[in-house]
């Protein structure tokens, strides 16, 4: 097994799983696009802007040159927002050898045509280069300072799985190794929608009903697409899907749920994301599931509404209004 990897993306997320590896005695690079924030990450020894007072790890090192992340490791870890996936591995690909493996953390779906992120790796690289992801509920800050984690890694390719999850495994983060690949990025990539959902009813002042509801609600139409897809019904059941589902929808560290809170307080769209000021990916995300929602024509009822608040200025009073007025049926 090697004993190093390269982590791309100097992000909360990024800078967490890099900290996780370096902790537990793996010889990590860390990749960030920004050289002044890289070097002000080498000067301070810790992430001051998205983790403050976590000190880094001496295994941990930083860089902002994409070269020498190929020459230090063939385990790439990407960690980048879902927007910039593509373009940062079109980038990587013709500076890494043949044997390169290439791991996300990455949450979300091709912006370009709704597809999922393993497609990205296969189609920039190859469908053989061995492919995984990291996912489940889990807040960076929460890994950053080693509190107790579980998360999935999920592969087609067992060895690399086991691999992956040898490096972040430890006595406070445990690594499930999941076959689903399909299933896994799903759950990873409409919690978020769903997350924004909850804040907006919990913005507007309603209940714990309010968001229990949206919570099993929101898990159905997560299920629904994601079996149309290739999924499978128990992954939506396990860390990745109600795991990440929960985290997501009940606690304020999530920025798509205080996105949502902001917006049912009365802010905007631009307001709100400036308020926060990072990436929120379930955004993005809200377009691309109510798009494959209406390709298959799956019912995702809180999807729907959610984009319709995002891009054609619905009143987010009026969508959950809409919601409960829809017609009585049976839950199943």
């Amino acid at each position: 097994m090697t004993n190093k990897i390269a982590v791309l993306g100097a992000g909360s997320w990024g800078t967490a799983l890099a900290m996780l590896a370096a902790r537990n005695g793996c010889q990590t690079l860390l990749w960030g696009h920004n050289p002044e924030h890289i070097e002000n990450l080498k000067r301070d020894r810790e992430n001051h802007r998205y983790l403050p007072n976590l000190p880094f790890n001496d295994n941990l090192q930083l860089t902002s040159d994409l070269a020498e992340v190929a020459a230090f490791s063939d385990l790439i870890l990407v960690s980048v927002p879902s927007h910039a996936f593509k373009d940062t591995l079109q980038k990587l690909k013709p500076l890494v050898s043949e044997n390169v493996k290439i791991a996300w953390a990455t949450k979300g779906f091709n912006k370009e045509n709704g597809g999922l992120l393993h497609e990205i790796v296969a189609e920039v690289f190859s469908p053989e280069t061995p492919a995984a992801l990291v996912s489940g509920p889990s807040f960076a800050k929460e890994v950053a300072a080693d509190l107790p984690t579980a998360i999935a890694i999920a592969s087609t390719q067992p060895e690399f799985a086991s691999q992956l999850a040898t490096i972040l495994h430890s006595d406070r983060f445990r690594a499930y190794t999941n076959d689903d690949l399909i299933g896994v990025e799903v759950g990873g990539a409409i919690k978020n929608v769903m997350a924004i959902a909850a804040g907006i009813a919990d913005g507007l002042g309603f209940g714990a009903n309010t968001r229990a509801a949206l919570i099993t609600r929101g898990m159905s139409e997560i299920m629904r697409l994601g079996i149309q897809l290739g999924g499978k019904p128990d992954t939506f059941m396990g860390l990745a899907g109600l795991g990440d589902l929960l985290l997501t929808c009940t606690d304020n560290q999530s920025r798509n749920r205080r996105f949502g809170l902001a917006l049912g307080q009365g802010k905007t769209c631009d307001e709100a994301k400036a308020e926060i000021g990072q990436e929120i990916e379930g955004v993005s995300a809200a377009k691309q599931t109510y798009l494959l929602a209406q390709k298959f024509g799956i019912e995702m009822p809180i999807t729907e509404q959610t984009y319709k608040v995002l891009y054609e200025g619905l009143d987010p009073r009026e969508a959950v209004q809409n919601l409960l007025a829809r017609e009585q049926k049976a839950e199943s």
